[in-house]
């Protein structure tokens, strides 16, 4: 089987948690690097993060700490969604390895550059350090096979009525990506809030009993807490459909549209806005994806559990 390369650059974050628990238990991809980006907390705390995620799963790749803000505004964080930490909940074991002296920008840049075959960026956070490599290097724009991002909503927000939190974090870095040219599948709310993992799947993946799929339970079981009080149904794990958009795309739906972002606006910055009739005669920027089947993505992540109960290297 000839592996995906991919970088995973995120802000965890409960669902990038799972999402790199899932994109490394997967023999499609080989992951070159992972960098991290300001969201849903400060880039000191999403760092740490990270680093915890990867000493947990045995990730030992390359790591590089992010910007300590979006392109323009200030930082935007979630800790009535993901905790003070960022990713409270169970006890996670140390960084096992240091950030590099460089940035994530250049991280970034350095394996594309380096690598002998064209690289899918896995974008589970805003898109601050992807938008600054564009703007930066942009020579190696060709070298990018494809960008698989969690972010936006062409029918909704959350975080505000027009926008979903990864973009509205740093719109002006998701307006440089949806106008780059590379490709993009577009993992947005439209199926993200579909991606509904239900108590009794969590007690699916905690009865596997390895030490990732019991933390990656109790990860489920704090961020359903704050859904619950919404009304959810169970606990939409938004970040691990852009991982699954890669590994597992027979069980998504899919629609190619033009995508703009809304860097302005008093009601609408953030927003992505697809045009679905077609009035504006662009040709398709991303592959939006529009649905999911659930129960076969619960079977993804239960799969993804129970590798870590052969080996700790997924």
């Amino acid at each position: 089987m000839k592996q995906i390369p991919v970088i995973l650059d995120g802000d965890p974050g409960h669902d990038d948690a799972i999402a790199w628990v899932l994109a490394n238990s997967s023999p499609k991809l080989k992951i070159l690097a992972c960098t991290s980006v300001c969201g849903n907390q400060t880039i000191e705390k999403t760092t740490y993060n990270a680093l915890r995620i990867m000493a947990l799963i045995n990730l030992k790749v390359p790591f590089a700490m992010g910007r300590p803000r979006p392109l323009v505004g200030d930082p935007i964080v979630a800790p009535n969604v993901h905790g003070q930490t960022g990713l409270d909940g169970p006890k996670l074991p140390e960084p096992a390895i240091v950030p590099l002296s460089i940035g994530s920008v250049e991280l970034i840049a350095k394996i594309i550059e380096e690598s002998d075959e064209p690289v899918t960026i896995i974008s589970t956070g805003p898109l601050t350090n992807v938008g600054a490599f564009l703007l930066l290097y942009p020579h190696l724009k060709p070298r990018i096979a494809r960008i698989s991002m969690m972010g936006g909503g062409i029918s909704t927000g959350n975080w505000t009525p027009a926008a979903e939190f990864n973009i509205l974090v740093d719109p002006e870095a998701a307006d440089i990506v949806f106008r780059s040219g590379v490709p993009i599948i577009m993992s947005g709310l439209d199926v993200t809030l579909k991606a509904l993992v239900f108590p009794e799947d969590f007690e699916r993946i905690r009865t596997l009993k390895n030490p990732v799929a019991i933390v990656v339970a109790e990860w489920l079981d704090f961020f359903y807490n704050f859904h619950r009080k919404l009304g959810y149904a169970g606990a939409p794990v938004h970040d691990a459909v852009a991982v699954t958009a890669l590994i597992h795309p027979e069980i998504l739906s899919s629609k190619d549209l033009f995508v703009q972002v809304e860097t302005t606006g008093d009601y609408c910055r953030g927003m992505t806005i697809a045009d679905r009739l077609g009035v504006l005669g662009q040709r398709a920027n991303a592959k939006v994806i529009t649905g999911i089947n659930r129960k076969a993505f619960v079977d993804v992540l239960i799969k993804a559990a129970s590798n870590y109960g052969k080996d700790n290297n997924g």
